[in-house]
């Protein structure tokens, strides 16, 4: 598949409905100057037409594929997608302390929208990660910060968000996912979530799991419910992904049109040792 990037309109919106020059204006976002802003619409159009496109294709026909708990990707799948970790297009929004750019999130929408275009399954591995930077910035200690953050703004360890379960969906109250506290001060999470998208995939050496769950005692329904880090994969004292941490793909969907989304079934402490941190107040 061809995509050309609307980089005209582009500009367009940034300019006169996004206000980028006002917001250029401010202090914060300085770096957003008019040839910064050029750079990263030609790049963006650039980047997807020449990275993301060409594996529509292979995506839909090909698709991810799951087996005994590992889930592959098609083939050129996760060259680009280091590629996309390596040209710093996950940084745009980033908080600069943790090595983003700190420019306007209008900006990294440019990139959102050139890539869910040429190849919206494929694209979906970044939607998360977001909410995942923003949770931590907002609730996070200084030491999650310091370790998670650096690698969820470039997109070398994407994340995910965790809610649905089988019984919970629009009732996130009726959430059964438990979290124990370890004399260590961690905690163990164990239970199943359901439609995880890119839940598990072979693109990146971890994935970071933000997971909804319910503490012992906990009062029942939505006011119940703790936020808990989890990774793929635990980090060793160098700080690199080393042991697996019970954390299990048990399946995944098939979904008309994003069959390069892994939209999976994901199992937590079957064997009783999945850690996890509590992100801010239980």
């Amino acid at each position: 598949m061809t995509y050309s990037a609307p980089v005209d309109e582009q500009r367009f919106v940034l300019t006169h409905i996004a206000r980028i020059g006002e917001i250029g204006a401010d202090p914060r976002f300085s770096a957003a100057s008019e040839d910064m802003v050029d750079a990263i619409v030609e790049g963006a159009a650039a980047f997807a037409e020449g990275e993301y496109a060409p594996l529509l294709r292979s995506g839909d026909t090909v698709g991810a594929r799951w087996d005994n708990g590992v889930v592959t990707m098609p083939k050129g799948f996760r060259a680009a997608y280091q590629a996309f970790v390596a040209n710093g297009w996950g940084t745009l929004s980033g908080p600069v302390a943790y090595g983003g750019q700190g420019l306007p999130f209008s900006l990294a929408t440019v990139v959102m929208e050139d890539l869910g275009t040429a190849n919206m399954g494929f694209s979906l591995i970044n939607m998360l990660t977001p909410g995942a930077i923003e949770s931590l910035v907002a609730h996070g200690n200084s030491q999650q910060q310091a370790t998670w953050l650096p690698k969820l703004i470039t997109g070398e360890w994407p994340g995910t968000m965790n809610l649905t379960e089988p019984q919970a969906g629009s009732d996130v109250g009726a959430i059964r996912t438990t979290a124990t506290q370890a004399p260590d001060g961690t905690w163990r999470v164990k239970g199943q979530k359901i439609f995880i998208t890119f839940g598990e995939h072979d693109l990146a050496d971890n994935i970071v799991h933000l997971v909804l769950a319910r503490t012992p005692g906990a009062p029942e329904g939505t006011k119940g419910l703790s936020v808990f880090l989890v990774p793929k994969y635990r980090l060793d004292e160098a700080g690199e992904p080393a042991v697996l941490n019970d954390v299990h793909c048990v399946s995944i969907e098939h979904k008309l049109g994003i069959h390069a989304s892994p939209t999976c079934v994901m199992s937590y402490g079957d064997n009783d040792d999945c850690v996890g941190e509590l992100v801010g107040p239980e």
